[in-house]
């Protein structure tokens, strides 16, 4: 039985985390972490002791939950984004999965898209987000814009477009266009539940890495 933790419990995505950790008959959710509660992560780790942190908390806290569950021996699960990946590399203690997208369907089209720019020449990014979304451009856009890249060296980064509007959940679409024609190649999450199956994965394979840190869902499939 995996022990886990969540951050950013009263949040949106903490919540659906935590129905979702405890409706898996291989994990335990032993602590709720959030400023609603009250409840000081420090304390969750030394007085639950889980083996996992699952962090869906704010840029300006994701770091620090991260150096904190790491210095104390707990493996951590990042979904927040909008924070410096710099301030957690180099630790040591535990290991850290960070994937700005825990959808199956995200990472394909990332996989999609930057087959797509080996053929087409130019490409702009749409990213649409709900209302509560802190971060802009999103991490996903930026890990696809790099993506691109990456598929074409050399070529400029994608224009990022966000779009933040309430009803909406997390949507990207990635469009080329070359001459006489567009291809579109697009993702919705319709609802958070999408992100799950990603984040479970991520909770049961974290301790287990080849590496401190490891950074992309598509790193695990």
């Amino acid at each position: 039985m995996i022990r886990v933790a969540v951050t950013g419990a009263c949040g949106r995505m903490g919540a659906v985390t935590c129905a979702a950790v405890e409706a898996a008959e291989d994990l335990s959710l032993v602590a709720r972490v959030d400023p609603q509660l009250g409840v000081e992560l420090a304390d969750a780790l030394r007085e639950q002791r889980p083996d996992v942190l699952v962090d869906f908390s704010v840029p300006a806290a994701a770091a620090t939950n991260v150096r904190t569950a790491v210095s104390a021996g707990v493996h951590a699960v990042v979904g927040t984004t909008g924070f410096d990946l710099d301030a957690i590399r180099g630790l040591d203690g535990a290991n850290v999965f960070v994937a700005p997208n825990f959808a199956i369907g995200a990472v394909l089209m990332m996989m999609f898209a930057a087959q797509a720019a080996t053929y087409m020449p130019a490409a702009e990014i749409i990213e649409l987000h709900h209302d509560g979304k802190l971060d802009a451009p999103s991490g996903t856009a930026l890990l696809t814009a790099q993506r691109l890249q990456e598929a074409v060296p050399g070529r400029p980064a994608p224009p990022i477009h966000s779009v933040r509007l309430p009803g909406l959940v997390a949507h990207q679409a990635v469009i080329f266009g070359d001459v006489g024609q567009t291809l579109t190649i697009r993702h919705d999450s319709l609802g958070r539940e999408s992100f799950m199956p990603g984040v479970l994965l991520a909770v049961r394979r974290v301790q287990s890495l080849p590496q401190r840190l490891v950074i992309g869902l598509e790193q695990l499939l």
